[in-house]
């Protein structure tokens, strides 16, 4: 299983909203996460800068490159793009951060 971690922006005072758009997520976008062989997806955020840290776990790195080309990822961009910091395609501008510690 390999380990992603990424940082997103959230807008100010959007913090509501974003929860309540994940509570819960379209089941159509968990179908496709799952399809593509993510496990464990988290996100939390901080509240006092607004950034989201998002852990998963995947199987495969192409499998996780290619949930970005489904139809439901990219209505779930536009549906969230209002949000947070994003890409001219909508996607969340995210910098993937690197692990320096794991413990099992």
């Amino acid at each position: 299983m390999i380990r992603k971690f990424f940082v997103m922006q959230l807008n100010r005072g959007a913090e509501n909203e974003y929860q309540k758009r994940h509570s819960p997520i379209w089941t159509e976008l968990e179908d496709v996460l799952h399809a593509n062989g993510v496990h464990n997806y988290s996100i939390a955020l901080h509240p006092e800068t607004g950034q989201l840290f998002a852990y998963a776990e995947i199987e495969d790195e192409i499998r996780w490159e290619a949930i970005a080309q489904t139809p439901a990822c990219r209505r779930w961009w536009d549906y969230m793009a209002e949000l947070m910091e994003v890409n001219a395609d909508h996607s969340p501008r995210a910098i993937e951060l690197r692990e320096m510690f794991h413990l099992d």
